[in-house]
């Protein structure tokens, strides 16, 4: 087909949306919660322009959003012409040169927008060392997420190795931290294809799913460690009550039906789409690309940070008041309280709550950018640290196990083991259930829930 035999220049880019194109750059946030910058007036614009066409009985491609510009109505056989966009994801662009479209002799739309003549323009950031984009929150990102997976996949080796340390509550932190690892594998898989070849279709659609699945069971294992924490401090049941699989059917079934339900509907909901063209946009991977029908997933996720928000406070106000009555000094009462609450927000999931919303233009956007990337993207590696590097069962067991090492190769090597550092002992008991109790609320340990 030749898309020159005419050319149609339909005026000034009325639709530009910055931060809308396919980008997993834009974080775990962006993906799981659905927390973009798109621009809804210009889509709802072209949407109410596409309404009123749809009594026009001629055979032209009608007005499309392809989630960067809005195409006006074009006659068939025709090159549509727009002035490249003035700013996108917050750089700046060339607006002298133009994008094209090509509208069919049938009155359908090509697939493929051709954005290449579209260039940035070299200017000064406005923060000193600070370049506009997303270059320095995807770096922070990158890092952020390769950090946290290093840290989940030995804090998993550690709890699952040791067998002092199998129990419940582990159990339950291992879960999260697999669902961790599993959404930073995924992040970082999808942003090297995108950067390194162009995905297919169908590996496209299976990554995307698989990501948006773990990333849902991240949620829902925070919610069953806010639902785990309730029963045992609030309701004073032993954790114990609800079996693992209970938990595990919240934490890894839950979300199977939402992103079941999501994989279905999407494909048949693209955004603003025009249902005489299901194939529109394939080539740049529509799936990962921001639509309503994602509230499917999104809106679970949300009522999850609510619910374990309400969890947060009632544990908050538990353990205030049994300070209160302890005979304790009142500032080590709120330094309890405080360290408490600072355990809590990220294994909880609350940090989410915090970077939910944000300054989308100016300095601010790019600050706000380059802290969220910062806070989530590290929340794995923070995780691991509070529930099992520092945690004092996990340190007493590892240095259990190393004064044992230790004196077993001074004996193979007919030495007198050292007495001067004196080993730890145990509970005969190592029922989960006893060290699960273990972790109850009490006035006489300084982190009782970790």
């Amino acid at each position: 087909m030749n898309h020159t035999d005419r050319v149609a220049d339909v005026g000034p880019d009325v639709g530009n949306v910055p931060g809308t194109a396919p980008d997993t750059a834009g974080g775990h946030l962006d993906l799981a919660l659905g927390v973009g910058t798109m621009n809804v007036t210009t889509a709802e614009r072209c949407r109410l322009q596409q309404q009123a066409e749809e009594l026009l009985q001629d055979v032209s491609c009608p007005s499309f959003f392809d989630m960067v510009s809005c195409w006006p109505r074009t006659p068939p056989g025709t090159l549509a012409v727009l002035p490249c966009f003035s700013e996108f994801k917050g750089v700046q662009y060339d607006t002298s040169h133009n994008a094209t479209r090509f509208c069919n002799d049938d009155g359908s739309w090509d697939n493929y927008t051709d954005y290449d003549s579209c260039q940035h323009l070299d200017q000064a950031s406005p923060v000193p060392g600070f370049e506009p984009g997303i270059e320095l929150p995807t770096l922070i990102y990158f890092v952020g997420y390769s950090i946290s997976l290093a840290a989940l996949v030995l804090a998993v080796a550690v709890l699952v190795y040791f067998k002092d340390l199998r129990c419940l509550r582990n159990t339950i932190h291992i879960n999260l931290f697999l669902t961790y690892i599993m959404s930073s594998v995924l992040w970082i898989l999808i942003l090297s294809l995108q950067i390194t070849v162009r995905l297919e279709v169908g590996g496209c659609i299976f990554l995307v799913t698989l990501f948006h699945y773990f990333s849902a069971t991240n949620f829902f294992w925070m919610l069953v460690e806010g639902l785990y924490l309730y029963m045992l401090v609030v309701q004073t049941f032993s954790g114990d009550t609800l079996r693992f699989r209970k938990y595990a059917l919240i934490g890894w079934g839950g979300p199977l039906i939402f992103v079941g339900a999501w994989a279905v509907a999407k494909p048949f909901f693209s955004p603003w789409a025009d249902l005489e063209q299901p194939n529109k946009l394939e080539i740049e991977c529509s799936w990962m690309r921001e639509s309503h029908i994602d509230w499917i997933i999104q809106g679970p996720s949300c009522a999850v940070l609510v619910i374990n928000l309400i969890f947060l406070l009632r544990i908050m106000w538990v353990l205030i008041t049994k300070l209160r009555s302890a005979n304790t000094v009142e500032t080590r009462q709120y330094r309890k309280a405080s360290k408490a609450l600072l355990v809590l927000i990220p294994l909880l999931g609350i940090t989410y709550l915090i970077v939910i919303y944000g300054p989308v233009e100016g300095v601010g956007s790019h600050i706000f950018a380059t802290t969220r990337a910062l806070l989530l993207s590290t929340q794995g590696f923070v995780v691991s640290l509070l529930y099992c590097f520092l945690n004092s069962e996990v340190r007493q067991t590892l240095r259990h196990h190393f004064y044992r090492w230790r004196d077993e190769r001074n004996i193979l090597a007919g030495k007198v083991p050292s007495n001067h550092h004196r080993r730890p002992t145990f509970s005969k008991d190592n029922s989960p259930r006893s060290r699960t109790e273990s972790t109850r609320l009490t006035t006489t340990t300084s982190a009782p829930l970790i």
